[in-house]
């Protein structure tokens, strides 16, 4: 059986690994992803658009996801998405990312009004199915978690049980933020798909060494096409 069918089991306190609703955020894809500017140039937008693919296909694999709403303007962006199995919804508070989030758990709850609600960066190319049912088997019922990113300052991933309403603080030092708020701290050092969100070239290369989804990888791939030419003409 593949990895990514696998369905966990259940662990005592904690919500059922079922019936999970996904909301992802997306800046319109001319501005998203401001930081890899310098790495990727006009192939930005593009890889900020395969990001949240990889990210979506990789979540809708993973058993405990019923659903995965991503929150966006770009009519772009939300098509590709939509695609790919994704309930895409405007951005209708336009407030900035935490307000989009809670916007978009509450049309998750709409939809899904017994469920529990998970609030999923859109930058995790490399994320591996199992990992995420992993992460979502830990929230405690009638509570709140966090799982932290990579480098142990922001985060990735903010989880609600049902009734509960998530409360995102994410951008900057989130991780702090949101275990000040009573989030649980989800602290399991082998799930590095779910941590490594990318927002530089660095980012980037490490993603790329624990195996991306098919669209960045194809971006990735004309962005190092792209170098190669450019060594080669200096070169000459």
């Amino acid at each position: 059986m593949n990895q990514d069918t696998v369905r966990p089991s259940p662990t005592a306190g904690c919500v059922p690994p079922a019936d999970w609703s996904l909301v992802l955020p997306l800046k319109p894809l001319a501005v998203a992803k401001s930081r890899l500017a310098p790495h990727a140039g006009g192939l930005r937008g593009e890889l900020a658009l395969a990001f949240a693919l990889d990210t979506v296909a990789a979540a809708l694999r993973c058993p405990a996801v019923a659903r995965v709403l991503v929150v966006t303007d770009d009519p772009l962006a939300g098509a590709a998405l939509a695609a790919v199995g994704a309930l895409v919804t405007a951005d209708e508070p336009g407030r900035g990312l935490n307000a989009a989030l809670a916007y978009g758990a509450e049309q998750a709850r709409r939809r899904a009004p017994g469920s529990p609600v998970a609030a999923l960066s859109a930058d995790l190319p490399a994320l591996r199915a199992d990992e995420l049912a992993r992460v979502l088997a830990l929230v405690p019922l009638g509570g709140r978690a966090f799982l932290a990113d990579t480098p142990g300052v922001g985060t990735t991933l903010l989880a609600a049980a049902p009734g509960v309403a998530p409360g995102p603080a994410f951008g900057g030092a989130s991780r702090a933020r949101h275990r000040a708020s009573g989030a649980r701290e989800i602290e399991l050092a082998d799930v590095p798909s779910v941590r490594r969100d990318v927002d530089t070239g660095e980012d980037l290369a490490e993603a790329l060494v624990l195996g991306v989804g098919p669209h960045t990888a194809a971006v990735a791939g004309a962005l190092a096409g792209r170098a190669g030419g450019a060594a080669d003409r200096r070169l000459r």
